[in-house]
């Protein structure tokens, strides 16, 4: 399915740059820009957008908090955030915000046309280093159980490997490839995962798939 993509980001070189990484890219319908938060928002509501790359360090209203109103205003959108910061609250901030993946600027582009594709199939995504980062904050999180394997959580063979999967990225419809089943085997088997597990999302799945070593 193709998808209509919004770049906010207020440095134009840099805009440009990602405008081109995505031009005549297979699954981009329409490409929208924004140089500010507040441009962001009216382009959200007046197009239908299904990706939102964000950059956090925008004028005025930041990144954190436009993601935060686009979010409430659609829960269904992807939001990528894509920036030089690797502060550990500004990561964290950014996840609760309802970002579904965080990207360093220093990503090769392909690699950011493949998991924007990734996320938009489903799939959360964040850099290894953001990844140590929120390990360790949510250490002491009270969502997150101690030491477990995936026998204490009653998961099959089958989804303590797709777990690892998703830890590791991938989309349901790759990881259906892989492992040679149907799509609609693989959701069924994620639904699963997040039932056992007690989690809303992939995102969370995969937090607490790595802090309990799950997989």
């Amino acid at each position: 399915m193709k998808q209509n993509i919004l770049i906010v980001e207020d440095h134009e070189l840099t805009r440009f740059g990602l405008k081109t990484t995505f031009d005549g890219v297979e699954y981009v319908e329409n490409i929208y820009e924004a140089d500010s938060a507040e441009t962001a928002i009216e382009i959200f509501n007046n197009n239908k957008i299904d990706i939102v790359i964000m950059d956090l360090g925008l004028p005025n209203m930041n990144g954190i908090e436009a993601t935060r109103k686009i979010r409430s205003s659609n829960k269904d959108v992807k939001i990528v955030i894509l920036t030089s910061h690797n502060d550990e609250k500004e990561v964290l901030n950014s996840l609760k915000a309802g970002a579904n993946a965080y990207c360093s600027k220093e990503i090769n582009p392909q690699r950011l046309v493949q998991v924007v594709q990734s996320v938009a199939d489903g799939a959360a995504w964040f850099d290894p280093s953001i990844a140590h980062i929120v390990l360790r904050a949510s250490s002491n999180a009270p969502s997150f159980d101690n030491e477990n394997n995936a026998k204490d959580y009653d998961l099959t063979a089958r989804e303590a490997q797709i777990l690892k999967l998703m830890t590791e990225g991938y989309s349901n419809m790759e990881i259906a490839q892989m492992l040679v089943i149907s799509i609609n085997t693989t959701k069924a088997h994620v639904a699963n995962i997040l039932q056992k597990l007690e989690v809303d999302d992939r995102l969370q799945a995969a937090l607490k798939a790595l802090k309990n070593k799950i997989v």
